[in-house]
């Protein structure tokens, strides 16, 4: 088994939709860190789990410089990026086991594949 480690770095704003009264309800914005974790049992034809630079296509590719609620389908919290992450680099071949993503110093999820 293979494994691969990428930390990449977004910058994005987004605002929440909450049952409850919070500043998280208006927009604001995040320097996002995300620490993603990449596994396969087989290389690729070019010898690797996948290419750093695909990663970082398929991740910050999307998400940076963006309104988070303009290109999600879903209300961008921290929990349901982090999942988002692991499924845009999970197929056939490469599963995303783990996704730790930080939105502030004090603030971070980590999503765990089953």
């Amino acid at each position: 088994m293979f494994t691969v480690k990428k930390r990449l770095t977004f910058a994005a704003a987004h605002r929440l939709e909450l049952p409850y009264e919070s500043k998280c309800t208006r927009l604001h914005g995040h320097e996002w860190e995300a620490v993603i974790y990449l596994r396969a049992a087989e290389l690729d034809s070019s010898g690797m789990v996948m290419d750093f630079s695909e990663i970082k296509r398929r991740i910050a590719g999307t998400l940076d410089h963006t309104c988070l609620n303009e290109v999600l389908p879903f209300n961008p919290t921290a929990e349901n990026i982090a999942r988002w992450i692991s499924d845009q680099l999970t197929d056939s071949r490469v599963t995303c086991f783990e996704v730790d993503l930080r939105e502030s110093a004090g603030n971070s999820v980590i999503y765990t594949r089953d």
